[in-house]
């Protein structure tokens, strides 16, 4: 098994992780006592959340559940909008871009416009305003939702990286953990995600056991599977026939909190990769573009392109600093969640046993 050699630990500020972590427990401690009031709603409220600052598969995770609910169920999706420009409630429409929703949101929106998106940073409210909606959900998501205790959701999904397993890591700023390792006894189910292909069946019991999970919690093991190329402009898009030659010149971009995974693909799909990284939902200037277009021109394959995150490209969608010509050869490599240890049927039906069980004692109470 891989030990998670992506764990740096910055030793000087053990003290101020200190003071952090018991400020987190003080303020966790008031909620578990009910002096912090928390909100209960007459639907199920799934939470699908972590520990660590930074990308475990959050908004993947969330699309898996959409795509394995929508059919059944009425879905709203509410997420905060994060580096948004809106305030306030707002349900997406057909006029929201990214800069209003998010990219997390606005991702969600295009591949599932039958169902609602929604963004508030106050959950209570934003969960408020679906159920008062005339086609109101039947079930909710709460996107990146695990620290946002004004809400007690009926169900609560922890999602930790396997390259940085929560139970290795510390608080802030000594580790990347938002609240201590014993939060995660509020989950009802954990999720593994980002696992390697090449896990044995006692790597995954060791982090069973190594977890502590508890009597009434379950573990899933997830990894991520690289889709074929698509173009983020489908209708001026080129060279679709020639995306998957192993000897095209590739430009990486990427503005997402783990690009390595990413960019480890794409060199396993390419010959030739050039990398550019930006931070997490980087929002690209005129300045970035010009020099992005600089380091592109010094490529030399006549068949080059430049290649994208799926969260990176619906930034780059409708930025009015893309040029043109980035119309014709800008591509992204779409993801999707598979489940490890087995199928996801034990998944799926845990989470829809959830949701009859909850609808059915809601009617008797």
């Amino acid at each position: 098994m891989r030990e998670n050699d992506d764990i740096k630990l910055n030793y000087l500020l053990s003290p101020v992780a200190l003071l952090y972590g018991l400020g987190i427990s003080v303020r966790n401690l008031l909620f578990n006592s009910g002096i912090f009031p928390a909100v209960e709603f007459p639907v199920p409220v799934i939470s699908i959340g972590n520990l660590a600052i930074g990308g475990t598969g959050k908004t993947p995770h969330t699309e898996y559940l959409i795509k394995s609910l929508m059919n059944d169920y009425r879905i709203a999706v509410l997420s905060r909008g994060y580096k948004r420009c809106s305030k306030g409630f707002l349900l997406a429409g057909e006029s929201d871009r990214a800069m209003t929703l998010g990219d997390e949101a606005y991702q969600m929106k295009r591949k599932y416009p039958d169902v609602h998106v929604a963004v508030d940073g106050n959950r209570r409210r934003g969960i408020s305003n679906l159920l008062q909606m005339k086609d109101k959900p039947a079930v909710v998501l709460l996107d990146d939702a695990y620290q946002h205790r004004y809400v007690t959701p009926s169900l609560s999904i922890l999602l930790t990286d396997y390259h940085r397993l929560f139970y290795r890591d510390r608080v802030l700023p000594f580790g990347l953990l938002r609240e201590p390792r014993s939060a995660m006894h509020r989950a009802d189910g954990i999720i593994v995600t980002k696992c390697d292909e090449n896990l044995r069946p006692i790597d995954y019991r060791i982090i069973e056991q190594e977890m502590n999970v508890l009597g009434h919690q379950q573990l899933f093991f997830t990894r991520i599977v690289y889709e074929p190329v698509k173009p983020v402009f489908p209708i001026l898009s080129g060279m679709s026939a020639n995306l998957n030659v192993s000897d095209n010149e590739v430009l990486v971009l990427t503005g997402v909190a783990s690009p390595s995974p990413f960019i480890r693909e794409a060199e396993r799909r390419f010959g030739r990769v050039t990398t550019m990284t930006y931070p997490d939902h980087h929002n690209f200037g005129k300045q970035d573009i010009t020099r992005i277009n600089e380091v592109f021109a010094r490529l030399n394959s006549p068949d080059k392109f430049i290649l994208t995150t799926e969260k990176d490209a619906v930034r780059l969608l409708n930025n009015p600093f893309v040029p043109q010509a980035w119309k014709d050869i800008l591509y992204y490599l779409p993801i999707r969640i598979d489940f490890c240890t087995e199928t996801s049927t034990r998944f799926n039906d845990w989470v829809k046993n959830h949701i009859i069980t909850f609808q059915r004692n809601n009617i008797l109470r």
